[in-house]
């Protein structure tokens, strides 16, 4: 038998039949039907070429050929019984509080359908969530956990990137109505424009595409993120925000599909000895798993 052709199944099936000598008392034992068991005994056979029990009026007969793999089938119950043990042994473990530090948009929008799901996985494990950016939270453990939008440089962290956070261009329909809808970049140097306060990265943008411009270019200008989602939702202007932010919203228009803009690639961080506490790993592992898709 092939190891990729393994099925354990199979041998759970067989050890049924051979503790209790007929297909329906180890179908009753497993709680499923007969033949079923009777297939998987027949599957189990073809897979190793030999008898392993001779059928007869009142049950089922071993084989020599049963006798010497039941030795080895036990081992593997007894490892896989030990091995679901240990599972919910870890899982029962990992109890306590995990703090968690990100931006706004990914503790308002991004992360909160997440924990649900965590939370339905570990019910032992408490969140606490803070809304920063500065990375220095998790160096003077104010944070177990944080999500970054650039990669931490700091030699004592564990850093993996999840995905990467898609940005477009948006405005509320109520304000394309207003001031109409700009069909190449050129245009947006007379619409509204929703930007930063201090933060440069718009400005900056704007200078990579040719277009020198100052703070006081912006009508609405605020380095809070939730602030910024606000202005935009509210017809305010035309702003740059995160997909999955957007998309909230179905009121707000995507525009100038040609204007692309670099996605942030979105790194998860963890303190290098911190990762070796259960339920912290137990929400680092989950997370690395489930922010792929959420981001997609």
């Amino acid at each position: 038998m092939h190891t990729g052709d393994f099925n354990w199944t199979l041998i759970r099936s067989f050890l049924a039949a051979l503790d209790r000598g007929s297909l329906m008392a180890a179908a009753r034992a497993l709680a499923t039907t007969q033949p079923t068991v009777g297939r998987h005994i027949g599957e189990l056979e073809a897979q190793l070429g030999v008898v392993l029990f001779e059928r007869t009026g009142r049950g089922l007969v071993p084989t020599a050929h049963a006798h010497r793999l039941a030795e080895a089938a036990r081992a593997m119950a007894s490892a896989a019984d030990q091995l679901a043990r240990q599972a919910s042994g870890a899982q029962k473990g990992a109890r306590g509080s995990v703090r968690i530090s990100a931006s706004q948009p990914v503790t308002c929008v991004l992360l909160p359908p997440v924990l649900l799901q965590m939370r339905q996985a570990f019910p032992e494990i408490q969140i606490e969530l803070v809304s920063s950016n500065a990375v220095s939270n998790l160096l003077q453990r104010e944070a177990d956990i944080a999500l970054r939008m650039v990669r931490p440089d700091q030699t004592t962290l564990l850093c993996k990137k999840v995905g990467q956070v898609a940005l477009g261009t948006y405005a509320h329909r109520d304000y394309l109505r207003r001031r109409g809808t700009p069909r190449v970049p050129e245009d947006l140097l007379t619409h509204d424009l929703v930007g930063n306060d201090r933060n440069t990265d718009i400005l900056r943008g704007f200078a990579a595409m040719g277009y020198p411009m100052q703070r006081e270019s912006f009508a609405v200008r605020t380095d809070d993120l939730n602030a910024y989602q606000a202005a935009v939702d509210a017809g305010l202007g035309v702003g740059f925000l995160a997909r999955y932010v957007a998309r909230r919203n179905p009121d707000l228009v995507p525009l100038l599909p040609m204007l692309a803009i670099p996605p942030l690639p979105v790194w998860l961080a963890v303190h290098r000895e911190i990762r070796s506490n259960p339920r912290i790993r137990q929400v680092w592992d989950f997370l690395a798993q489930a922010l792929p898709t959420a981001l997609a």
